[in-house]
């Protein structure tokens, strides 16, 4: 860096921790340098190898820089009006209901508080949903129905604090990895404190564990329910904290009595033994946390998922205390944000409800609006049932991707393809969304974007533009704003910058609440652009007239928000999973992250680094399963039913449960042909919270018939590749492909070419390998000194190391030998393989670390001080302590000799 670099201190874009990041950019190169910032209370410098790598997700490769309608680029003015006036003509003919905006966790809070005063306030309806109903929905109803609020009642110390943590439905060292850093510092510290992790597969999470509850998927209110008995007959009751400041215990202990511990063991599939070591566990330790997020509410259960949980904490009095309480852990950077300002459709701003006439007074009287939401809007998945069935006739989607995203993607497809009127507001040119829209608005990214994010426990933290504006990308809250003006709103829109946004929204959250409400940050009503330019960290609440505080709880005084001020036990009754495995249908389908990727990858797949660690998509499932369909291990297998069907690589391992596969989310027909995996998922829906059943879904697993496979690489970004199977990943100095068909092509040297880019007239030296009896063919494209592609094809998972393979795009190969090794896709012995990426955040292969243990590195402090591998985020440490089990030790082999 340069004596022209600015430093800016802003929030990571990723996941729900909310960790703070000091970013370096240099005025004259533009480069920039990414850290952990480490006065940032919610990470202390520490950043996962998402957040590393942000650096390398800044250029503007597939960036929508200018408006475009109907394929044509056009002006603001012209996109904005189009916008205006077909969503006001919709309206006139058909009513407020005909419409609906559908938005994002990604959104800044000003950005989102504007969406939903424009649908809400001004057209009138609650049609205004958000991503955030896929994954938190469900803790939003549970909070809701036990404590009368959205309230998360704990902070992020007390993981620390407590003396067992229970993740629920978390696999937090890949999700999360930040805050699972944290907690095993603290059990570094603390050996005492136990983790339980109660979770179907053997994450990297539950590797760490003192004990893993491999449970049957969707039985998590079996196995709090007989939790909640087991603390009431152990006399763990807080009797006085239950008799003064709760109701409906009766009810809950008669609903959760209704089965047997021998009955919970059947329906859970753990045993009796390893339930009464949890229970016990639970029972006699005072501070407990029990963190939960995905696998808890992505259920048509959910709800009851979260309120079996809840009722434990509060049978027990352990909440809002240092060290105890139930912690939902959000999975996006702004979903708590999203929440704060309504962004689901049954919502209003500021923690008031649509369903509450008292709340639509107030916020209609603060916004001077002519007409307000008088009843909940739909929730996603009805949402997009609505656009297929031709109640909803103009949507705007604005930061998400719900052709990839939400459940019968297909399906969602299908209907926006036919849907009149389609907006998108996104950073990215060419998404499977995007490629349905009427209008396209250019959105600005991270690093360009100003404003707020609230992060899992409560913290609004800035984050702030460093990178120029480029093209004609806007913000996402003046893009709203001047789409409102135009329907004849100016006057409630006349915003000139974010700050004025946050103000109103600060202003609105102490309009007559007095403590009557959870939600109050008025402090900040009169804030100034100087001060909230500068604007540290802040826990909510926030009322007018206190200092903020960092350690701020709920519920320690027993007074919650409900009418009576007490809390509210729910009875929850165990019922299966909407979908049931089959004869046809065999196999339960469970979806989520991997640690490198986010979402649908319009970022992270920008990051040589990220995609270094899996490249490709994925069916995990175990030996047992693998045997029985006829897959092997590295081979492509087919996932389908009725709904849909997809092709991706087979990963055998123990570590998933028997009759039981788990396929990420990530892989969209941008980087796979046919990995779409919610295009397979139940559309069902958790009937309190409208939360899908991402994770249990009905599927048969068989091979892929592959006549051939295939890996490449590339200087140069493929075309449209025309095989029945592909997947493509950026590399340091190009791409990566894996490839597989049913069928031959009629020429593997014509294949090659074309799948290269060389037209005839291409200066370049094509040099060829054909086995024809193994059906072994490889070939590599010189364009003078460099190596411009490689192909190599076999009859099964071709055996070449793809990290060593793809490293050869950025080096000279002149002589002979050199050439020939490229051919043969070995490296000599004067470039060591590095082996399959494990550590991202310092870019760490598996060979590396193999070698470290060779040498006599056998822990994983000694493999971090040789290659820093895993002193970062954490989240590798498993996998690292996995090679070092497996790498025999000098003196072990000479024991042996």
């Amino acid at each position: 860096m340069t004596a022209g670099t600015a430093e800016t201190r802003t929030t990571c874009p990723y996941c729900g921790v909310g960790c703070g990041l000091q970013v370096a950019r240099d005025a004259d190169t533009g480069a920039v340098d990414v850290k952990g910032d480490g006065a940032h209370p919610a990470n202390f410098g520490r950043t996962c190898s998402k957040g590393s790598a942000l650096g390398q997700t800044l250029g503007l490769d597939g960036r929508l820089l200018h408006p475009v309608v109907d394929g044509v680029r056009v002006s603001w003015g012209a996109a904005l009006d189009r916008v205006a006036s077909v969503f006001s003509d919709t309206i006139a003919m058909h009513g407020p209901d005909s419409v609906a905006f559908y938005v994002s966790g990604q959104l800044l809070t000003e950005d989102y508080y504007v969406a939903n005063k424009l649908m809400k306030g001004f057209i009138g309806t609650g049609n205004i949903d958000t991503n955030s109903r896929l994954c938190m929905a469900s803790a939003v109803a549970g909070h809701k129905r036990a404590f009368g609020t959205d309230t998360v009642p704990g902070i992020y110390e007390d993981m620390e604090q407590a003396d067992l943590v229970v993740l629920v439905g978390s696999n937090l060292a890949w999700c999360h990895p930040v805050l699972f850093q944290r907690l095993a510092t603290a059990k570094t510290a603390r050996p005492e404190l136990n983790v339980v992790v109660i979770d179907p597969r053997r994450t990297m999470t539950a590797r760490s564990a003192d004990l893993h509850l491999a449970l049957n998927p969707g039985s998590d209110v079996a196995l709090f329910n007989g939790l909640l008995v087991h603390l009431q007959e152990a006399g763990r009751q807080d009797a006085a904290f239950v008799q003064d400041h709760t109701n409906g215990l009766d009810a809950a202990l008669t609903a959760a009595g209704a089965l047997s511990l021998a009955e919970i063991a059947e329906i859970t599939g753990l045993s009796q033994a390893e339930l009464r070591r949890f229970y016990d566990l639970f029972a006699r330790t005072e501070r407990v946390v029990t963190g939960f997020s995905q696998g808890v509410n992505q259920s048509s259960a959910g709800s009851d998922k979260v309120n079996a949980i809840l009722n434990c904490h509060l049978l027990t009095g352990r909440i809002g205390s240092p060290g105890m309480g139930p912690f939902s852990i959000t999975g996006q950077p702004n979903a708590m944000g999203g929440r704060e300002v309504g962004g689901l459709a049954n919502q209003l701003a500021c923690h008031m409800e649509l369903g509450e006439p008292e709340h639509r007074r107030i916020v209609q009287d603060f916004w001077r609006s002519p007409r307000i939401a008088d009843r909940p809007g739909l929730k996603a998945v009805d949402l997009f049932r609505a656009v297929k069935d031709g109640r909803i006739k103009a949507v705007w989607i604005a930061g998400t991707n719900p052709v990839d995203s939400l459940p019968d993607a297909d399906d969602v497809e299908a209907g926006l393809k036919d849907c009149p009127f389609v907006v998108v507001s996104d950073v990215m040119a060419v998404t499977d969304t995007a490629r349905h829209a009427h209008v396209l608005l250019p959105a600005a990214a991270w690093g360009e974007k100003d404003g707020t994010v609230t992060n899992s426990e409560r913290r609004i933290s800035r984050q702030r533009t460093f990178q120029p504006w480029p093209g004609e990308v806007r913000a996402d809250w003046w893009i709203f704003a001047e789409v409102a003006k135009r329907m004849g709103w100016a006057e409630a829109f006349d915003y000139a910058a974010p700050v004025d946004v946050f103000r109103e929204f600060a202003a609105l959250s102490g309009v007559e609440n007095a403590g009557t409400r959870d939600f109050d940050i008025s402090a900040f009503a009169d804030i100034t652009a100087e001060s909230y330019d500068a604007l540290l960290p802040v826990q909510w609440p926030c009322p007018k007239g206190e200092l903020p505080r960092s350690d701020r709880r709920f519920f320690a005084d027993g007074q919650f928000y409900t009418p009576d001020r007490r809390a509210r036990f729910i009875a929850t009754t165990w019922r299966a999973p909407a979908e049931q495995v089959s004869e046809t249908y065999p196999l339960v389908l469970n979806t989520g992250r991997v640690r490198d990727q986010w979402h649908t990858m319009t970022r992270t797949a920008l990051s040589p680094r990220l995609m270094g660690h899996i490249a490709e998509p994925f069916v995990e499932l175990h030996p047992e399963d693998a045997a029985a369909h006829g897959i092997t291990a590295a081979t492509l297998a087919v996932l389908q039913n009725d709904r849909a069907s997809i092709v991706v690589r087979a990963l055998v391992s123990e570590d998933q449960k028997r009759g039981t596969v788990f396929v990420p989310l990530h892989w969209t027909d941008q980087f796979s042909g046919k990995a779409r995996v919610d295009a397979l998922v139940n559309p069902v829906t958790d009937p309190v919270s409208g939360q899908p059943e991402l994770k249990f879904t009905a599927v048969a697993a068989r091979p892929y018939a592959a006549a051939w496979y295939g890996f490449a690489v590339m200087a140069a970004a493929p075309g449209e590749i025309a095989t029945g199977y592909w997947a493509k990943a950026k590399a340091k100095d190009g791409w990566r492909v894996e490839l597989a068909d049913t069928v031959l092509p009629q020429d593997w040297t014509t294949f090659a070419r074309a799948l290269f880019g060389l037209d005839e007239a291409s200066e370049i030296d094509l040099l060829a390998y054909h086995d024809t009896a193994a059906a072994h063919h490889r070939f590599a494209a010189f364009r003078g000194e460099h190596l411009i592609g490689a192909l190599f094809v076999a009859p099964e998972p071709v055996a070449v190391s793809r990290g060593w393979a793809a490293e050869q795009l950025g080096r000279t190969a002149a002589t002979p030998g050199e050439r020939m090794r490229l051919l043969a896709g070995r490296a000599g012995a004067s470039q060591p393989d590095r082996g399959a990426q494990v550590c991202a955040c310092f870019d760490v292969g598996a060979g590396q670390i193999a070698a470290a243990v060779t040498g006599g590195c056998h822990t994983v402090e000694a493999v971090g001080t040789a290659l820093q591998a895993g002193t970062n985020c954490g989240s590798c440490r498993s996998e690292i302590r996995r090679i070092i089990d497996a790498v025999p030790r000098a003196s072990d082999v000479q024991k042996a000799g």
